[in-house]
């Protein structure tokens, strides 16, 4: 009987779809809280559960990346693609930290809810991206989901000039202005971190062709 190295393929994709499930709760989760206002220790303790699995996730890819001798594509784009992957989580676990600290906690924001959704729909592209790496035939699935990351990066950069000018234009207190600014430059760099991803997942298209 022949030897398979199939299962071990699958291993990744397996771990890389459990991230893409990960990454789209916290998504969701955060325009949950955005639109509620609630972003408080409950709310900071979900998205740190999630932080941390996406953490043991990429972990565990790292550590079977470092055992297997032949892997379904390059190892350094594996290993690119699981941090910059969990980086996505990482910084929208650390807006919701974020808005706890600066007590902004309580706090509507229709130019954050704006920017959770902007994030939602970015992260569900970008799983749907990762996803289609199982199998090549899928090059216009990946390739449509790293377009509309691309537009939802821009809608992104655009957002945020547009709020942070809003700040300076009706805030006279500083503090507000200071703390609001890191928030939705957060948001946007979320939005960057999915491009960068993306950028991966493209760059591994590439070399599969």
């Amino acid at each position: 009987m022949g030897f398979s190295l199939l299962p071990r393929e699958h291993q990744f994709f397996d771990l890389f779809d459990k991230m893409a499930d990960a990454s789209v709760d916290a998504a969701r989760l955060f325009k949950q809280f955005a639109a509620e206002g609630t972003f408080d220790e409950a709310a900071n303790e979900k998205m740190r559960a999630i932080e941390h699995l996406c953490d043991d996730i990429t972990h565990e890819i790292i550590d079977k990346l470092n055992r297997t001798f032949i892997t379904p594509f390059d190892r350094e784009d594996i290993y690119a693609l699981a941090h910059r992957f969990d980086s996505v989580v990482d910084i929208i676990h650390a807006i919701t930290k974020r808005l706890l600290l600066y007590n902004l906690h309580n706090s509507v924001s229709k130019d954050l809810i704006r920017f959770s959704e902007l994030i939602e729909q970015s992260v569900k592209s970008l799983a749907a991206a990762v996803r289609g790496l199982r199998n090549l035939k899928n090059v216009k699935i990946i390739s449509e989901a790293c377009i509309e990351i691309n537009r939802l990066e821009n809608l992104g950069d655009q957002l945020r000039d547009e709020t942070i000018g809003k700040l300076f234009d009706n805030s006279f207190d500083p503090l507000y202005i200071i703390k609001w600014k890191d928030i939705f430059q957060d948001a946007e760099r979320a939005l960057d971190q999915c491009e960068d991803v993306a950028n991966v997942i493209e760059s591994i298209m590439v070399k599969q062709a």
